[in-house]
């Protein structure tokens, strides 16, 4: 009888132990952006992150689409409740940079915690996005992608054209909406975020300037430059493929990713990060292309990246900023990377994970094309990126002069004669704010 007393204290004791080594481990924040299937491939990067280690664990929540993540972020260190690491899209890492005291750099937290940590690894245009003009790293790029052309090649082949048809030029595109077109169907080319395709991107692989002062970068006294004549040469024939009915415009985002993985739509300009939702519900043979460019003009020169990068609130304990780093030099890891980049289409932002991934790019044709294009030329003052502040609440600007060209309330140049306007008074009061 004694010793199944002794056996059941042993128990007791060994449950009370291994509850007080549970809870003793530091718990990390980590606020982001993804649902869907992203979110299910972060959960799980997330879930391999805390099994490979017993100091910390890291718990991811979805705070909506990425301005509601950055609003959210903002408000909580505001309440003195703000999360150790915040996801921030692309257009964010101006307003980040000038939050004094609500962020830790990086490099600051690698450096205190001891783990090695080359910022020279990640490659130089995912890098130069996130770094100040002396190469510290502010922020860990997580999801990097570039546009490119997405098609479906069952609706090529009912409009009668080949699915391996060049589609270099925006001409070719157009020829081939007028055959999609002719075969009745409803929507030949649709688009998600349509700032970040068909003017920021646009501009960058096209080497014409977004934005003066190197498209921000060198200073914040810059302007928009928006209102040029090939970004309104482009945009005006989009609204004459709108009133025709051969682009169809679902929403600001990516909502007419949802129309063309249902294989309603011929051709799709989205992220290269698309490739998840695609490959997992799309029940029709579809391929990757090239973002196309203008014929005769500068192109193509580079896209510039999308996406998101993890910054580190301020405000945290020394070993909660341990955390943060054993999460970011986990997800450094060249294999963590490369497998982050098959499965979600993103891209590796270092050189090891590019080459580690090339087994993959081969097996599968496309899926490499991303990458060559932003790869495709030493960056310029115009393809290198953007550094605006504001840029979140600009983005609504222009989405909102976009759609008056789309539903023919006004031509190209008036839209964009607008949206330069209206956002560059956004800009002189973010100038006057951060000075």
């Amino acid at each position: 009888m004694k010793t199944i007393k002794a056996f059941i204290c042993s128990i007791a004791l060994f449950a009370m132990f291994a509850g007080t080594a549970a809870q003793a481990k530091t718990e990390i924040q980590w606020w982001h952006a993804f649902g869907g299937r992203l979110g299910e491939l972060l959960d799980t990067q997330v879930n391999k992150f805390n099994a490979s280690q017993d100091k910390y664990t890291v718990v991811h929540t979805r705070k909506g689409n990425y301005s509601e993540t950055l609003n959210a972020g903002i408000a909580a260190f505001r309440a003195k409740q703000q999360p150790h690491i915040l996801m921030v899209f692309e257009v964010g890492t101006a307003s980040m940079m000038a939050a004094k005291g609500a962020t830790k750099p990086i490099y600051e937290v690698m450096n205190e915690s001891g783990l090695k940590f080359n910022q020279n690894a990640f490659i130089p245009p995912v890098k130069g996005y996130y770094t100040t003009t002396d190469g510290q790293m502010l922020s860990l790029p997580y999801n990097a992608s570039t546009p490119v052309l997405w098609v479906n090649k069952d609706l090529m082949k009912k409009a009668g054209l080949k699915p391996n048809m060049s589609l270099k030029h925006w001409g070719d595109v157009g020829k081939a909406l007028d055959a999609a077109k002719a075969a009745g169907i409803s929507c030949g080319l649709t688009t998600a975020w349509q700032s970040w395709i068909h003017l920021e991107n646009f501009s960058a692989y096209h080497d014409i300037p977004f934005a003066t002062k190197g498209n921000g970068f060198k200073g914040l006294d810059t302007e928009l430059k928006i209102n040029g004549p090939l970004q309104v040469a482009h945009l005006g024939l989009m609204g004459k493929w709108a009133k025709e009915g051969k682009f169809f415009y679902a929403g600001r985002r990516n909502e007419g990713g949802a129309n063309f993985r249902a294989g309603e739509c011929m051709f799709f300009t989205e992220s290269s990060a698309g490739y998840a939702g695609i490959k997992k519900e799309a029940k029709f043979d579809f391929g990757i292309k090239s973002l196309p460019y203008y014929e005769g003009t500068k192109g193509p020169q580079n896209t510039i990246i999308g996406g998101a990068s993890l910054w580190a609130m301020g405000g945290h304990s020394a070993e909660e900023y341990n955390g943060v780093a054993a999460l970011v030099n986990f997800l450094s890891q060249t294999k963590v990377q490369s497998q982050w980049a098959q499965d979600t289409g993103y891209l590796p932002t270092t050189t090891k994970a590019f080459k580690a991934t090339g087994s993959f790019y081969r097996k599968n044709p496309g899926t490499d094309i991303a990458g060559k294009q932003m790869l495709a030329n030493a960056t310029t003052d115009n393809s290198k990126g953007l550094r605006l502040g504001s840029f979140d609440q600009i983005r609504k600007i222009i989405d909102e002069e976009l759609e008056s060209i789309w539903t023919g309330k006004k031509n190209a140049q008036v839209a964009m004669n607008s949206a330069t306007k209206r956002g560059n008074v956004l800009l002189r009061r973010f100038e006057r704010a951060n000075k």
